[in-house]
């Protein structure tokens, strides 16, 4: 008897089928390693990419072996897990696609990053963004489309990062940035032209316009500068980065000299590229500062004995009432008055003011950072105070290390109290 011939269709079913029970039989772990293996042959890593178990289809989805059957199949993987590993791997192969394969493998690969960054799932979509928010050779669209993003976490690391992105990209997005965080993922970008600066400085909010004043790379006219300066006064956090901007105007480092607090006056008076005549006026005001003028009263000269009693008196009536605190002396800091922080600490570290004062004839930073420490404060204050008394700029103040802790040995520190104590006698 005659057997009629099989489609090739249902031989495939038939090998299909035969497949399917064989790897059901297998322990889910063994279908793990199958379905990451290199070497799993085709057909099986795309029975598995359907399999009932989430870690054997992710275990599939992280197999750059997997072939584009299995791909497709889990770009639509009902766990956003799989299609986050899935998205991942496709787009570390953006780069990897050699020359010859570059039709038929870079066709699936932007397929599917097209149908990922479609995604619901903002995980999906973010780790497009991650692994391609540097790369120079992304597709463009690609990337203009993450950037205008409606979720920030796969927005921003393009926006800020992405080497593909022109002025025009940038003004485009600050136009129609109805994701808040847009603006301050600009003012962030590396070599911001003057063009796009102009723009975040006319509409941004205070963190975002301080974002890209701490960003030197920035390009910002000397106008645009000079105007933020004008509207920095209640904007604390402005000022630092003002005071650092790798260009001041002569106009803008004077303006500046009248609004930031003492340690910022010491480092504006210390800048290097400003013209002898304004520097030499910052440290005029910068004198006037540390020597404490009182508004509405004639100013007494540091050496008068009434002033120093009154202040010896106030110290010794914080520290009676509990209010000689590391809060107390660093707001004493901030206002620059040096001779109440000078008697502050010496109360505090149970010295005598000569002792204090040794510490800052010599300008020793190490001296002065452990006085700090024998008061029992932190490094929070010890940077103002050796910019205060000791004339230090910031950049020579020594500074802790991270965590707060303090830069020096405990016994570096008790033996420069020793000597300030030999010294003193």
């Amino acid at each position: 008897m005659n057997r009629a011939p099989t489609s090739s269709a249902t031989v495939e079913a038939v090998r299909s089928f035969s497949r399917r029970a064989v790897l059901n039989e297998l322990e889910e772990v063994a279908r793990v390693r199958l379905g990451a293996a290199a070497d799993t042959p085709e057909d099986m890593l795309r029975e598995l990419a359907e399999d009932l178990s989430v870690t054997v289809r992710a275990a599939v989805a992280m197999n750059r072996a997997a072939p584009v059957q299995a791909d497709r199949l889990l770009t639509f993987d009902a766990d956003a897990r799989v299609r986050t590993l899935l998205a991942r791997k496709v787009a570390l192969l953006l780069p990897s696609v050699p020359p010859a394969e570059r039709t038929a493998l870079q066709g699936h690969v932007f397929a599917t990053l097209a149908a990922l960054v479609e995604d619901e799932a903002v995980r999906v979509r973010a780790a497009i963004a991650d692994v391609v928010k540097e790369m120079p050779h992304a597709p463009r669209e690609l990337i203009r489309r993450l950037a205008h993003d409606s979720a920030l976490p796969v927005s921003e690391p393009v926006i800020r990062l992405s080497p593909l992105l022109t002025p025009e990209d940038l003004l485009a997005l600050l136009a129609d940035a109805a994701v808040p965080g847009v603006a301050g993922a600009v003012a962030q970008r590396q070599g911001l032209p003057a063009s796009v600066t102009d723009r975040i400085a006319a509409i941004a909010d205070t963190q975002t316009i301080a974002a890209l004043l701490a960003n030197c790379s920035a390009a910002i006219r000397e106008a645009t500068l000079d105007a933020l300066i004008d509207r920095a006064k209640p904007h604390a956090e402005w000022h630092e980065p003002l005071v650092r901007r790798p260009s001041l105007s002569a106009r803008g480092a004077r303006a500046l000299s009248e609004i930031v607090t003492t340690q910022l006056l010491t480092a504006l008076a210390s800048r290097g590229d400003l013209d002898g005549d304004v520097t030499r006026d910052l440290q005029r005001r910068l004198a006037e500062r540390i020597a404490g003028p009182q508004p509405g009263r004639k100013q007494q000269p540091a050496t008068d004995e009434s002033s120093l009693a009154k202040i010896e008196a106030l110290a010794v009536a914080m520290l009676e009432d509990g209010r000689l605190d590391e809060a107390a002396l660093l707001a004493a800091a901030q206002r620059g008055e040096a001779s109440l922080c000078t008697v502050m600490l010496a109360l505090a570290a149970e010295v005598s003011v000569a002792v204090v004062e040794r510490a800052v004839t010599l300008r020793g930073a190490k001296a002065m950072v452990s006085l700090v420490w024998k008061a029992g404060f932190s490094m929070r204050v010890a940077v103002p105070l050796q910019v205060l008394l000791c004339h230090l700029a910031p950049a020579d103040a020594l500074a802790g290390r991270e965590g707060g802790a303090f830069p020096l040995a405990i016994e570096e520190m008790r033996w420069q109290i020793s000597f300030l104590l030999r010294s003193g006698r």
